[in-house]
């Protein structure tokens, strides 16, 4: 990462100062009013429905019996031939959200409000996914432990597919949702939860994902991302009367 953004100075800081007169301009500060930070109360009703519904199967009778339907469903499906491929490409919408813009797909945020957004939902989700699993104590489908609700895996995909959503549009957040979704019924193939843990994990992935965008203008304020910085170019030529040759000495001060 450091490299990363090594190389990203190197290339872009000079170009932008010869570009404005040995002035950095603030490149992370939007100018335009950004919609995705504002709450709005109906941003909630997708996410808390799904939670709700994923929290009330946990104890109640007619969908305790659907979960148990479609766990023998799938275990005729899968005839104990397992895929974990969900244990890696629960990662790949979180991994498209940092990285599309680095390819030249227009994003709404800079490469460095993404990964602060990014870092504050997964802390939301982490709180919220290994807190509730604290307390309900609910028992796997395969009887491994007592952590089943709700699926973190779940909850990591579909965080990553609301990032990629609200930053890039429906285009490429429809090939996240997919994915994530895939990711939800592999969970239930492999028999690792049931029907009401990736539920529950959905809603939590896309309410931890708003979370971030919430949060945004609070951590950039934390972060100082919203002062303009600026860079003092001095010059000073000099002569070396040892070696007899000109010279001149740059300092570029940020």
């Amino acid at each position: 990462m450091k490299t990363s953004l090594l190389l990203f100075l190197l290339l872009f800081v000079p170009g932008v100062l010869w570009a404005n007169g040995g002035e950095v301009k603030d490149t992370i500060s939007n100018t335009y009013y950004d919609k995705t930070i504002q709450f709005r109360p109906q941003q909630l009703i997708l996410p808390a429905s799904l939670i709700l519904v994923g929290s009330w199967g946990v104890c109640n009778g007619f969908l305790q019996s659907v979960n148990h339907s479609v766990k023998d469903q799938m275990t005729d499906l899968r005839k104990n031939r397992f895929f974990h491929a969900d244990d890696y490409i629960q990662y790949l919408p979180v991994i498209s959200y940092a990285g599309l813009g680095l390819i030249g797909v227009k994003s709404k945020h800079s490469f460095k409000e993404r990964l602060i957004i990014t870092a504050t939902s997964y802390l939301a989700m982490g709180i919220m996914v290994n807190g509730t699993k604290l307390a309900i104590d609910e028992k796997r489908p395969d009887s491994s432990a007592e952590n089943s609700f709700p699926s973190g895996h779940t909850a990591t995909a579909f965080m990553g597919a609301e990032l990629v959503r609200i930053e890039y549009g429906p285009g490429y957040g429809i090939s996240a949702y997919l994915i994530a979704s895939s990711v939800a019924v592999l969970r239930l193939y492999n028999n690792r939860h049931w029907l009401n843990d990736i539920i529950a994990g959905a809603g939590i992935g896309i309410l931890s994902a708003r979370i971030g965008y919430w949060l945004l203008p609070v951590n950039k304020r934390l972060f100082g991302l919203n002062k303009k910085r600026s860079a003092t170019i001095i010059t000073s030529p000099f002569y070396d009367h040892e070696n007899q040759a000109f010279g001149a000495a740059l300092s570029i001060r940020f």
